[in-house]
């Protein structure tokens, strides 16, 4: 089925006046609201990009990647910033604050106290990392100016990241499709291994506590 979609693609020259731009306007998107799998889509991208013939193509998908991720970012700190002032707050603050847990957000602030701006590009690399942090900055009345030069290794070094997930997904499968379906399911493991760490954590800590109590 996947196959069959990758071989009715458009030529190149037709994935560059769509794909280009839709590529930007998702992830964006995705940084703006974070439910859009936008390190799957960067990875996607760049399979597609490894086995064209242009030697630029991959990188302009790192170029539009990671000013994409820029703007959702600046637009969503942006946007937290005048729920920090009004004194009702906003449904953007409050969307944040439902997306991170209060534990990882006071880890968030602890960390933040120690090396500042610098962690946010940690932030962009850990999965789940990215709303804690930005809302510790929030909270700590970090200036837009701070936060922005601190977003731009940040969103560089996450582009680079995902874009070279894509590449080894591409190199490693002759067909284009095959790459993409590797490099989805690389990007949503890497996304999904906090969490899983988290519950073994858990439950090694419940089992530990149930035995000292016997």
């Amino acid at each position: 089925m996947i196959a069959e979609v990758v071989r009715q693609l458009p030529d190149e020259s037709a994935q560059h006046v769509v794909g280009y731009p839709s590529l930007f306007l998702l992830v964006a998107l995705g940084s703006l609201v974070p439910v859009v799998p936008t390190g799957a889509l960067v990875s996607t991208a760049a399979v597609v990009a490894f086995h064209q013939a242009s030697p630029f193509a991959l990188l302009v998908v790192f170029g539009i990647a990671s000013a994409a991720a820029f703007l959702g970012d600046i637009c969503l700190y942006w946007l937290g910033q005048r729920g920090v002032r009004s004194r009702n707050g906003s449904k953007w603050l409050r969307a944040l604050t439902d997306r991170a847990a209060p534990e990882r957000l006071a880890q968030a602030q602890e960390k933040l106290d120690e090396h500042g701006g610098t962690l946010l590009v940690l932030s962009r690399l850990v999965p789940a990392g990215r709303i804690p942090v930005m809302l510790a900055c929030l909270l700590g009345r970090m200036p837009l100016r701070t936060f922005a030069r601190g977003d731009v290794p940040a969103c560089l070094a996450w582009a680079a990241t995902y874009q070279l997930i894509g590449i080894v997904g591409g190199s490693l499968f002759p067909e284009p499709w095959q790459g993409v379906v590797a490099a989805v399911v690389l990007t949503l493991l890497i996304s999904a291994a906090p969490a899983a760490w988290r519950r073994v954590r858990t439950w090694f800590g419940r089992g530990t506590g149930d035995a000292a109590g016997q």
